[in-house]
C-alpha cells in the first residue's frame, strides 16, 4: 500500500466518524464501529477478519482500563455524596484567605478532579464557587474559572481518567512515571489557564458577566460543616490510589529478584488493585464511618456505574478502530512515512488529537483515535518517552474547547455566559492548557526525561 493511499483511507475514515457524529447525530460508539468496518473493507481485509479485528481491539482496550474507570468512578461517587469535596473546598479556602481565593479554587479543582470526571466535579464545585463569590462580593468568574480550568487539566493529564488511561494502554506507558510527569505538566497548566488567565480576562468582560447565574444560585444552602468528613481523612482517601501506584512503579528499580514485601507492593500498586483498595477505603472513611448504611453504599456504588456504559462502549470502539488501522497495514505505512519525514512525535500526537478535538468535540474520542495512529510509530524505535506521548496526546485532546463539546455548553449555561463570552473564557483556557502542556512535554524531553 502506498503512503498516499494509506493517508487517504485514514483521513476518509476519520471524516466518516466526524460526519456520522456531527451531521447524522449517531452515537460515537456506532459511528466508530461503522467507520471501522468501512475502513477494513476499503483496505481489502476479509469480512470475517474485519469483525474479528474490531472485537480483538475493543476487548483488549476494555480489558485493560474498564475496571480502572469503574473503580475510579466509585471512589469519585463517594467523594461527591459524602460531602468530601465540600470539606476540601472549605478547608482550602479558609487556609488561603480572601486575597488568594482564585489560587485556592485552582487547588480545589486539582484535588477533587483526581477522583471525579469533569462533569461531576463541575456540578459539585460550581455551586460552592457561587457561594464563595456571594460571601466575598467577588465576580463569579474570578472564582469559577480557576476551578473549571483545574478540573479540565486533571482530565487531560492524570490517570485514572478515561482518555489518559486509553493512551497509557496504547503507548504501553508506566503509570507511576505518568502520574509524576502528569503532575509536573498539570501544575503550570492549571496556574496559567486558571488564576493568571482569570485575572487577565475577567476585567475585560462586561461587569454583568455571570451575574444572572450568580443571582439564580443565591438561595443555595451550604452543607452543615459538622456533617462533613474530616479534611485529613478525605485527602488521604483521594491520594491513596496515587500513592499506591507510584510505590508500585518505584519497585521496578529494586532489582531483578525482589523480596516478598516488594512483590506485595508491586501487586498493590497495580492500577486495578490500587483503585479497588481505595474504593473499599472510601466505603469506610466516607461512608460507613460517617453513619451511612451498607445498603446506601451499595446503592451509590451501583448507581454510578450506569452512566459509564456509553463511555466504555465508546472507548472500546476507539480501540477497535485503532486495531483496524494497525491490522490493515495503514498505520504501519503512515508510521514509516512519519519517521522518514522526521516529524517530531510529540508534535504529531498533539496535532492529530487537536484536529480530532475540533472535529468531534469529545476529548476521549480524540485521544483514542490519535492513539491508534501514533502507537505504531512508537513501535518503529522511537526514543521518546511513552509517558510524554500520552501527555502530548492529552494536550491536543483538550485544546480549543469547541462548540461541539458538551463541556462548552455546560460551562456556558452554568456560568450564565453568552457564546462569545464562553469562547473568550472556556475555549481560550482550554487552548492554554493544551499549549502549556505541549511546551512542558517538549521541555521535559529536552531534559532527557
Amino acid at each position: 500500500m502506498s503512503v498516499g493511499m494509506a493517508l487517504l483511507l485514514a483521513v476518509a475514515a476519520i471524516c466518516v466518524v466526524v460526519f456520522l457524529i456531527e451531521r447524522c447525530k449517531l452515537n460515537p460508539f456506532l459511528a466508530l464501529f461503522l467507520a471501522s468496518m468501512l475502513l477494513g473493507f476499503a483496505a481489502g481485509m476479509p469480512a470475517s477478519h474485519v469483525v474479528g479485528t474490531f472485537e480483538k481491539g475493543a476487548g483488549q482496550v476494555l480489558g485493560q482500563i474498564a475496571s480502572v474507570i469503574a473503580l475510579g468512578t466509585m471512589l469519585g461517587k463517594m467523594l461527591e455524596v459524602s460531602g468530601g469535596a465540600d470539606r476540601i473546598a472549605m478547608t482550602v479556602v479558609a487556609l488561603a484567605g480572601p486575597g488568594r481565593l482564585d489560587w485556592a479554587m485552582m487547588v480545589i479543582g486539582l484535588l477533587v478532579g483526581l477522583s471525579v470526571f469533569f462533569t461531576v466535579g463541575f456540578v459539585v464545585l460550581v455551586p460552592l464557587a457561587f457561594s464563595i463569590a456571594r460571601q466575598t462580593k467577588m465576580p463569579i468568574l474570578h472564582v469559577a474559572l480557576p476551578v473549571t480550568a483545574a478540573l479540565s487539566v486533571v482530565q487531560g493529564y492524570m490517570p485514572p481518567h478515561p482518555g489518559t488511561m486509553f493512551a497509557l494502554a496504547a503507548y504501553h506507558a508506566d503509570i507511576g512515571r505518568l502520574i509524576w510527569m502528569g503532575a509536573v505538566v498539570s501544575v503550570p497548566a492549571a496556574i496559567i489557564s486558571g488564576p493568571l488567565y482569570a485575572r487577565f480576562i475577567v476585567p475585560r468582560l462586561p461587569v454583568d458577566a455571570g451575574a444572572q447565574a450568580a443571582h439564580a444560585h443565591g438561595v443555595d444552602t451550604p452543607r452543615d460543616p459538622a456533617s462533613l468528613p474530616g479534611f485529613g481523612i478525605t485527602l488521604f482517601t483521594i491520594l491513596a490510589p496515587m500513592v499506591l501506584m507510584l510505590a508500585g512503579s518505584a519497585t521496578r528499580f529494586m532489582g531483578p529478584q525482589p523480596g516478598a514485601w516488594v512483590q506485595a507492593l508491586r501487586f498493590a500498586g497495580d492500577p486495578n488493585v490500587g483503585l479497588a483498595l481505595a474504593a473499599l477505603l472510601s466505603f469506610w472513611t466516607l461512608g460507613l464511618r460517617r453513619g451511612m448504611t451498607r445498603e446506601k453504599v451499595l446503592a451509590y456504588s451501583s448507581e454510578c456505574l450506569g452512566p459509564l456504559a456509553g463511555l466504555l462502549l465508546m472507548i472500546g470502539a476507539g480501540g477497535g478502530f485503532g486495531a483496524e488501522l494497525m491490522e490493515s497495514g495503514i498505520s504501519d505505512v503512515i508510521a514509516r512515512a512519519a519517521v522518514d519525514m522526521h516529524v517530531p512525535l510529540l508534535v504529531l500526537a498533539c496535532g492529530l488529537a487537536a484536529g480530532m478535538r475540533v472535529a468531534v468535540g469529545s476529548a476521549t474520542v480524540a485521544m483514542s483515535t490519535t492513539a491508534g495512529i501514533v502507537a505504531p510509530i512508537m513501535a518503529h524505535g522511537s526514543t521518546v518517552s511513552p509517558e510524554l506521548v500520552v501527555l502530548a496526546t492529552g494536550a491536543g485532546a483538550v485544546m480549543f474547547g469547541p462548540m461541539n463539546d458538551s463541556g462548552f455548553w455546560q460551562v456556558r449555561d452554568a456560568l450564565g455566559l453568552s457564546v462569545p463570552q464562553t469562547l473568550r473564557t472556556w475555549s481560550v483556557l482550554e487552548t492554554l492548557i493544551g499549549v502549556v502542556g505541549l511546551a512542558m512535554c517538549v521541555l521535559m524531553q529536552a531534559c532527557g526525561l
